[in-house]
């Protein structure tokens, strides 16, 4: 098929007028049956890369996902916009399982999601041989990689398709990896010369903000205020804070439950469907929940504690505002949580993952510690350069810290690391600027240093902060794993040739925070948009699907600022395709023209 007719499929089943950036280049690869690897962080649009090829193929598409609840939101989805398509995993019995084989077999299903260890199965492997094979579309490849965040041993057996289909393009998808894990996917799955479409990983929408641990019931109960009534989640550590805190949150008359593995599969489930169904707005949940949730409207992702890595922080923020209207991701910050996480760390018997969370560990404490642009950090960490210095949506940007000249502290600093012979890490150099009373310094001749003691009057943590907006700012970097040790970059070193006039910002004794900006005011009647939800309520309690299945918020607000009053006006909206303009379009032209012919605009 040509892309004309991809566009005509693009608005007929799935209601939009155009793609969104890569989108159209990644569909044309799939349709000339070439392997693809494909990066879009959450919210991109990624499941539209195979679900449109899909439809123009003549044989089935094979999904391969490690994430039940995102089979089942994705299968209903698509058959709310008329996709025959449907699921193979261990929530269904035997029974079901034969009839949806009976219908692929028939050729009367388009798309197949099916759990990885599925194809470990032999009598499934020659159920598979059996179809008319097009496409196979792997979500969350990150799971190939042991350098990914959320290496699944499952995953590993997927090298087995290109052997055993390899004349069938196969398109690789994940919204976290770095250029490392991109490689290994690539290597994993065997892939023959494939297109390489990364987007950029940035999520304009999102505001990111650190605030610091103390005290920080208080500001969460100012944020849930903030969005009383809308999807909220919030991130623990353990079974018993999730618990502890949807307890507080219902004292303080927030409607909340908790989520986490100590709960049965039937309670869990209860949940995460209130959460879909907009039952319950809060959930206070343990890193597994959200982990497939294809809900688009939450507005607050909160983080009460450290989490594990900068891939699976990114991750676990992107489940905000994936609708792309305006959402907060705060982080309250303490390097004290740290504690938590090396006692995990240290009981790993493998000693190269041990290494490796070690690493993470460290580089989501610079998140936290970091002074500049968050956003620029984030980029920076998946291999994509941010020209502007700051992004304006991020507490650091709307708050920039006051800084002074600090072009001869920094001579310094670098003349300790040069000294003792770049070989030796923070705390050591910070020693011996500060000339304090240490043995291993002693032993090491470094008391006798002209640079011991040129910075006595620096608290210690001012030095860390200095030498930590140093690294930031690429005249330095970490070198080792094991030992890490402090060493000048290229531009360090020129630093010091050229003499180099360079500002810091001031070292300020609590944590970083911020508070939320105004932002732009929204242009729809808000009445309407809530009438309009409440529609959008009552019809997906009479289907039971969840709310947005039926229309997102971004069309609901274009619905109440251009207020169509016939079908075709309607079908001209974001996301009102063909299926869902003839099954739901009536009735919210009925509620538009009732608020219309109300005089209420």
């Amino acid at each position: 098929m040509e892309l004309t007719g991809i566009f005509k499929l693009l608005k007929e089943k799935f209601g939009y007028e155009s793609f969104r950036p890569l989108q159209e280049d990644v569909v044309a690869c799939i349709l000339s049956s070439r392997d693809a690897v494909v990066l879009m962080p959450t919210g991109g649009g990624k499941s539209l890369c195979y679900q449109l090829p899909a439809l123009s193929f003549t044989g089935l598409t094979v999904v391969i996902s490690p994430l039940i609840s995102l089979m089942k939101d994705q299968v209903d989805d698509l058959r709310s916009n008329g996709v025959t398509a449907s699921y193979i995993n261990s929530s269904l019995k035997e029974k079901e399982i034969a009839a949806i084989q009976k219908l692929a077999l028939l050729g009367k299903l388009k798309i197949l999601y099916i759990a990885p260890e599925r194809l470990a199965l032999p009598e499934f492997k020659d159920f598979l041989h059996a179809l008319n094979v097009s496409l196979f579309a792997i979500d969350e490849a990150h799971c190939i990689s042991e350098w990914g965040h959320d290496f699944r041993p499952d995953y590993r057996k997927l090298r087995a398709l290109r052997g055993e289909f390899p004349k069938v393009p196969i398109i690789a998808l994940t919204a976290t990896a770095t250029p490392r894990v991109r490689q290994d996917i690539v290597n994993q799955l065997g892939l023959t010369d494939p297109g390489i479409f990364v987007s950029s990983f940035d999520r304009p929408n999102l505001r990111y903000l650190v605030e610091p641990k103390t005290g920080y019931q208080e500001r969460l109960i100012e944020l849930l205020s903030k969005y009383r009534g809308e999807p909220v989640i919030i991130y623990c550590f353990s079974r018993v804070d999730c618990e502890r805190m949807a307890e507080r949150l219902r004292a303080h008359n927030f409607e909340a439950s908790a989520y986490h593995a100590g709960m049965t599969a039937q309670e869990r489930t209860q949940v995460q469907e209130a959460f879909i169904r907009d039952e319950v707005p809060i959930v206070c949940a343990t890193i597994a929940f959200g982990m497939g949730i294809n809900k688009p409207d939450v507005r607050l992702v909160a983080h009460l504690d450290l989490p594990k890595s900068v891939e699976g922080y990114y991750q676990e923020t992107g489940r905000a505002g994936r609708d792309g209207l305006p959402a907060e991701c705060v982080l309250f910050f303490s390097r004290g949580d740290m504690r938590k996480q090396l006692r995990f760390i240290d009981e790993m018997e493998d000693e190269s993952a041990r290494r490796r969370a070690n690493l993470q560990l460290q580089q989501i404490v610079s998140y936290g510690e970091h002074i500049l642009c968050r956003r620029k950090f984030l980029l920076k960490y998946f291999g994509e350069e941010r020209t502007a210095e700051q992004c304006e949506n991020c507490d650091n940007c709307s708050s920039p810290k006051e800084s002074f000249d600090a072009t001869e502290l920094v001579q310094k600093i670098i003349s300790a690391i040069m000294r003792t012979g770049e070989r030796f890490g923070t705390w050591h150099i910070i020693k011996v600027l500060r000339g304090e009373d240490d043995e291993k310094i002693k032993a090491r001749g470094h008391d006798s240093l002209s640079v011991f003691g040129i910075a006595r009057d620096r608290e210690a943590q001012a030095l860390k902060h200095y030498i930590q907006q140093l690294l930031h700012r690429g005249l330095l970097a970490v070198v080792g794993d094991e030992y890490p040790v402090l060493q000048l970059t290229e531009e360090g070193k020129a630093f010091i040739k050229e003499r180099k006039a360079i500002s810091l910002a001031f070292y300020r004794h609590t944590a970083p925070g911020g508070r939320q900006k105004s932002g732009e005011p929204v242009n729809y009647d808000k009445e309407l948009f809530e009438n309009l939800r409440a529609l959008r309520r009552r019809i997906a309690l009479t289907h039971g699907i969840p709310p947005y299945l039926v229309f997102g918020n971004r069309t609901l607000q274009q619905m109440a600022r251009e207020f169509p009053k016939t079908r075709e006006d309607l079908s001209k909206i974001f996301g009102v395709g063909a299926e869902k303009l003839s099954q739901y379009g009536d009735a919210f032209l009925h509620m538009i023209k009732k608020h219309v012919d109300s005089d209420n605009i």
